[in-house]
Parts: C-alpha cells; structure tokens; sequence
C-alpha cells in the first residue's frame, strides 16, 4: 500500500468514528530505515488528534479505541503507531 493511501483511509476511519476538530498524520518511517525489523510495507505513522471527545476519556481508553478503529491497517500496514491526543 502506499503511504497516500493509507493516510486517506486512517483519516476517514477516525473521523467517521470520532468527534475530530483536526487531524495530522505523519509518516515517520523515514526514521526507522536502519532498524533491523525495517520492513518497507510498514509505516511507522504519527496521529496528531484535535478531539474534545477524546480528551474527555483517559488517555489509555482513547488510544484504545483509536487503536480499534485502525485494528485492520496496524495488522497490515502500519508497524508502529504514535497517537498525540490534544
């Protein structure tokens, strides 16, 4: 999958599931490239959240349930996830 993609599909996942005022997503696997695992089908990606829903619960119930919405592309595609919940 390429990262284009993929950002389009995590942005409509979490919006379609959470009250989000903004959304940055960033890939960071450009990082990683000298880790050992370092697989190019997987993306290290960071999630900059703008959400008072969010806010509202405890910051392991959010990740959690960013973390349910996206259970099929961390399966596939992505290797490490990074949520900043703001």
């Amino acid at each position: 999958m390429k990262i284009n993609s993929l950002i389009k599909i995590l942005k409509d996942k979490l919006t379609k599931e959470i009250n989000i005022k903004n959304i940055e997503i960033e890939d960071k696997s450009f990082l990683h490239k000298k880790h050992k695992n370092f697989s190019k089908d997987k993306f290290h990606i960071k999630l900059i959240i703008e959400s008072s829903e969010l806010k509202k619960i405890s910051s392991i119930k959010a990740n959690r349930k960013v973390h349910s919405i996206l259970r099929d592309e961390i399966g596939r595609s992505i290797h490490s996830l990074q949520i900043i919940i703001i």
